[in-house]
């Protein structure tokens, strides 16, 4: 019994060393992050030569180029209106999906009439920023590199990994936020 007692003491005093941290196994020289960035700029470059190339075909149409970096050209202006969507105004408006080859993935017919409240729904980063350019009664095709369309996730669906996109939209109306005035 007494050699079990002082077993059991022996095992207790040796088991109370701190925690000794751990090692990583790996350690991350940045490679994988600067490799992924080199990927991303060079799938960017050929989308953008695949863009300006299609810009260079359709010499009728004047495309500009969107600080989000899509471009675009109209289809129909509105000349009697100056005002596009701010944050939580509610947009109704219609749009397609198309490759840059013209073959459709979604028609405006699958998608439907959408309602939106600007910036507080979720909706690709081209998308969102194409609404916030356009007026009530407005329509334009955009050509929206990879990037700012569904990246590199698609949309699980019919848009696969990194596909640059076309879409044409229409403002069928803009109902502006009521602004809250303190009497």
């Amino acid at each position: 019994m007494r050699i079990l007692t002082i077993l059991f003491l022996a095992i207790i005093i040796s088991s109370c060393d701190g925690p000794e941290p751990r090692k990583p196994v790996q350690t991350k020289s940045g490679s994988f992050f600067k490799a992924s960035i080199e990927r991303s700029r060079k799938l960017l470059e050929a989308e953008e030569k695949k863009i300006q190339s299609i810009i260079k075909l359709d010499s009728l149409k004047h495309y500009d180029h969107s600080k989000s970096g899509s471009w675009y050209h109209y289809l129909t202006v509105n000349e009697e209106s100056d005002y596009t969507p701010k944050t939580d105004d509610l947009v109704v408006f219609t749009y397609d999906i198309l490759t840059l080859d013209n073959d459709t993935i979604y028609s405006k017919e699958d998608i439907g009439v959408v309602n939106y409240k600007v910036d507080k729904q979720e909706l690709f980063l081209g998308l969102r920023e194409a609404i916030k350019m356009l007026k009530e009664n407005e329509r334009a095709t955009f050509l929206f590199p990879s990037s700012i369309a569904y990246g590199y996730h698609g949309d699980e669906n019919k848009i696969g990994t990194n596909v640059p996109i076309k879409s044409t939209i229409t403002i069928l109306q803009i109902e502006k936020q009521q602004e809250n005035t303190v009497n």
